[in-house]
């Protein structure tokens, strides 16, 4: 029996979605990120003999100019380069799509394209991009060492850790598969303290697990978590959980020299489904994003707290989209440096700024460009860290409209 695309996603998605997937997840090389095109030789879609496809520039820089062979970034297939062939199906596809959007396209998609097509010229660049399948798996939670600006990502790979340069150079992993204290059954999130410790949730271990830098483990956190989800730390490094079963967020005090913990209780209860959670640093205010359900219909509502843990500020997704007409479905959020509040929208593939929202949310679009599946972020001084689980990418934007390296 075929299963229609309703079943498959929970929900009927838009022409705009399907449109935007299309164009990301097929239309695009995923090595430079270029958009093919068959137009131009260099950006004509190719086959390789594994089956991926790749643009005839990236084919060229990645293979030996004498043996003409290269390894596929994907899979790592030994490939000649005598037997790639253009893609002739994408092509066609790509013809098809600007045919439609310059004549049969429904107005309400022609609006999805407009909007697109404003995000990109106003806000924030592609400016590096680096990992990919096999360097990262299904990756879930990211971090910043400092002002060093080293990145710190979990994912689902043999090593649940893995540290990069600021460059995108893999610098080391650890924290194997195992239920053992010193290593990491299923990562979900990733915290830096001012110290430099790395603070990792681990949801298969109903953990809470901290880490020095290189990988030393300092100290195992269980207490009553049921399932310990998103972690953030605040200037004094005491640590912030979300529990996504016991709908908590929890405070822990720790003394890291010693590896023992100080003081454990719950800052916030009576929560729906917390999933995300950032504390800004300046000011110390919490932000929780809580997963509701209300007659079969899932949104999502963003609450902001105080130092001392008293409510701020609370809006659900459905009170954004009346108030701006955006649609607007919050997965994750951080603090910027100035105190504003950035939501991710992971189905949309787009970063909101909604402002200081104590005085009334105000959406500026961020990046809405280049992205498949956001699930976290980090503001840098002036450019934004973003982890695309969608092709398992680090994402670095920066205000300057020049691309960098693509790794």
């Amino acid at each position: 029996m075929a299963t229609s695309p309703c079943s498959l996603s929970g929900s009927c998605r838009s022409p705009e979605r399907i449109l935007r997937e299309i164009q990301i997840n097929l239309l695009e090389c995923k090595v430079c990120f270029e958009k093919f095109d068959s137009q131009q030789r260099e950006r004509r879609p190719q086959n390789l003999s594994c089956g991926h496809v790749l643009c005839l520039e990236c084919i060229t820089a990645l293979s030996h100019p004498l043996l003409r062979k290269l390894e596929c970034p994907f899979c790592r297939q030994l490939c000649s380069v005598d037997s790639t062939s253009q893609c002739q199906v994408l092509s066609d596809l790509q013809e098809l799509l600007l045919s439609w959007s310059s004549s049969a396209l429904p107005q309400r998609v022609k609006r999805g394209l407009s909007l697109a097509t404003g995000l990109t010229s106003t806000a924030l660049h592609l400016c590096t991009a680096f990992g990919g399948w096999g360097t990262l798996i299904n990756p879930t939670g990211i971090a910043v060492l400092g002002s060093s600006g080293t990145i710190v990502v979990v994912h689902d790979g043999e090593k649940r850790v893995v540290v990069f340069s600021p460059q995108g150079k893999k610098l080391h992993s650890f924290g194997r598969r195992e239920q053992a204290s010193g290593e990491i059954c299923y990562p979900v999130d990733v915290a830096v303290t001012p110290c430099g410790y790395l603070v990792v949730t681990d949801a298969g271990a109903k953990a809470v697990k901290v880490f020095t830098s290189r990988g030393g483990h300092v100290l195992t956190i269980k207490g009553s978590f049921q399932m310990p989800w998103s972690v953030d730390t605040d200037n004094c490094g005491q640590i912030l959980v979300s529990d996504v079963q016991a709908g908590t967020v929890s405070q822990i005090k720790v003394d890291y020299t010693r590896g023992v913990i100080l003081e454990q209780n719950a800052a916030i209860s009576d929560l729906e489904h917390p999933k995300a959670v950032a504390c800004c640093r300046m000011t110390g205010n919490t932000a929780v994003i809580e997963h509701l359900t209300t007659d079969r219909h899932q949104h999502t509502r963003l609450k902001v707290f105080t130092k001392d843990f008293h409510i701020l500020y609370h809006t659900e997704s459905f009170s954004l989209i009346l108030q701006s007409t955006v649609k607007l479905n919050m997965s994750g959020v951080v603090f910027d440096k100035d105190g504003d509040v950035i939501v991710i929208d992971s189905d949309q593939g787009i970063i909101w700024s909604l402002g200081k929202v104590e005085n009334g949310p105000s959406l500026t679009p961020l990046v809405g460009d280049h992205l498949v599946r956001p699930v976290g972020l980090v503001p840098l001084n002036n450019t934004l860290v973003i982890l695309d689980s969608g092709d398992h990418t680090v994402k670095i934007y920066s205000a300057q409209s020049d691309t960098g390296s693509i790794k």
